[in-house]
């Protein structure tokens, strides 16, 4: 069942950051999977596994090497 991500999420990816703009969600049995919108302006659909959200100071999600101040 696919979810339609309103606002999109800032995401780190494989190949790099994007927008996740909507999530599948195939069951159970499955992964969840992501549907990026890269900044190279690719879209590349990730296992839950595969991303990360981006950072945001905002909610304390720092980037690696990052301290919570």
């Amino acid at each position: 069942m696919p979810t339609q991500l309103n606002p999109a999420l800032p995401m780190v990816t494989p190949k790099g950051k994007g927008l996740a703009h909507f999530l599948i969600d195939y069951g159970p049995e499955h992964d969840l999977v992501w549907v990026v919108f890269q900044q190279d302006k690719t879209v590349w659909c990730w296992r839950n596994q595969d991303v990360r959200a981006d950072t945001n100071i905002t909610f304390g999600r720092m980037s690696d090497g990052e301290d919570d101040a």
